[in-house]
């Protein structure tokens, strides 16, 4: 058994390359074989989202406060509330993030594929970010 106790690991920036706005990143867990999950607790200020990714596995998210955007490719963006969960399936091109008045918090849980857990793709862009 291992404890890792709340707060002994550092906060992270979300990088600028893969972030639009401000982005937390607390990591939960990294995969020790032979799993492969891994899973952090990311919180989105109003406005920040994610660049265009997909994950070799997929990926689940666990909205657990404010309010939230995700979008699949070709997809509306779809409102997300605490309490939602959203599955990608392997290889689903999205984004996800908060909506543009309020902040967001989800864990997302992903596993790795030969090493890799995600690639990223373009920034989402201001003009695709809005709701129609």
């Amino acid at each position: 058994m291992e404890i890792t106790r709340a707060g002994s690991q550092p906060s992270n920036k979300g990088p600028a390359d893969w972030f639009t706005g401000s982005v937390r990143i607390d990591m939960l867990f990294q995969p020790k074989a032979p799993a492969r999950a891994a899973a952090a607790h990311v919180t989105f200020e109003p406005g920040a989202r994610t660049a265009w990714h997909t994950h070799p596995l997929g990926q689940t998210l666990i909205v657990t406060s404010g309010c939230g955007w995700v979008q699949k490719q070709g997809g509306p963006v779809e409102e997300v509330r605490p309490g939602d969960v959203v599955w990608f399936p392997p290889g689903e091109k999205h984004w996800h993030g908060a909506s543009p008045t309020t902040a967001m918090t989800h864990i997302a849980v992903q596993e790795a594929l030969d090493g890799k857990m995600v690639e990223w793709l373009e920034k989402v862009e201001d003009e695709q970010y809005r709701r129609s």
